[in-house]
């Protein structure tokens, strides 16, 4: 089973993933998780200096943020999504056969 984590600090955001993803609380916690696939809001780039080495990272942050999220593929994000677009593939991404 791929182990999920995703640091999102807004509240709402955070209810729209399933529980067996992993909610990171802190930037401390981001940089040493322990997880196949982590999913980041980078809406604040300051996220992008705690990115952990080894898992793949999607970062997602809103459309008009264009220059974080071509910062978020340049700090090594596997993919950097407007948010619109990261919602709506969130079930994929979880692995949600219903999404």
């Amino acid at each position: 089973m791929t182990r999920i984590a995703a640091y999102v600090p807004n509240l709402m955001d955070r209810s729209r993933f399933a529980s067996h993803v992993e909610m990171l609380q802190t930037l401390d916690d981001l940089e040493s998780v322990n997880a196949d696939l982590v999913l980041i809001d980078a809406s604040n780039p300051e996220v992008l200096e705690y990115l952990p080495a080894g898992p793949q990272i999607i970062a997602f942050a809103p459309h008009v943020s264009v220059e974080i999220l071509d910062l978020a593929k340049a700090a090594g994000c596997a993919d950097a999504l407007p948010r619109s677009v990261f919602f709506k593939r969130l079930p994929q991404l979880l692995g949600d056969s219903d999404g």
